[in-house]
Order: structure tokens, then sequence, then C-alpha cells
């Protein structure tokens, strides 16, 4: 397994920058989500254009709805026959359509 490129200290602090940057994008898109400011369907489209979505677990994207908590989420991904490790990017449309069928009744 080949070794990650070495980087200068600008690189590696620019790449850290970056990174806390998506994390707290990805913190602020779960608590609208849990607020009900942002649907889940909205979650979803965002995620086509947005890297930094498109990188979230669904499981935690489900968790942080109101009303489910971490055994609904995953007994609604398995009922959906949706992998537990799934991303949002990874989401088929099928699967798309069955969760927003599932939690937006």
């Amino acid at each position: 397994m080949p070794l990650p490129p070495q980087l200068d200290p600008a690189q590696r602090q620019a790449a850290l920058e970056k990174a806390a940057a998506a994390r707290r994008q990805r913190a602020e898109l779960k608590e609208k989500l849990k607020a009900g400011s942002i649907s889940l369907g909205e979650l979803l489209a965002q995620g086509d254009t947005d890297d930094a979505v498109a990188k979230l677990k669904v499981v935690t994207v489900l968790e942080s709805l109101p009303g489910v908590g971490k055994v609904k989420a995953r007994r609604t991904m398995e009922e959906l026959e949706i992998s537990e490790n799934r991303r949002v990017r990874g989401l088929g449309t099928h699967q798309r359509r069955a969760l927003l069928e599932h939690f937006e009744r």
C-alpha cells in the first residue's frame, strides 16, 4: 500500500482547515435537519452538488431527523435494504425515493 504524499507545513495546514470547514458544514446541516429548517429531500438534493454533503453517512443523516434514533435509523435502512455504511453520494434513485416515502409522510 503506497504511503500518502508528503506535504509541506503550508499544504498540511490548508488541508486541515479544509477538513475542519467540511466537518462544520456537515454538523450545521445535521442541526438544521434536527430543527426542521431543512427537509430530508432538500438535504439529499444538496448532496448532488455539495461534496461535503455527499460524504455524509446516510445512517447519521437519519439519526439527525426528529424522532429517529440509532435503532430506528438502522432498522429502517435494513427494511429498505440500504447498507449501513452507505453515503449520500452512493444512494440510488430507488433508495432515495424509498427514504423520502418513508420519512416524509
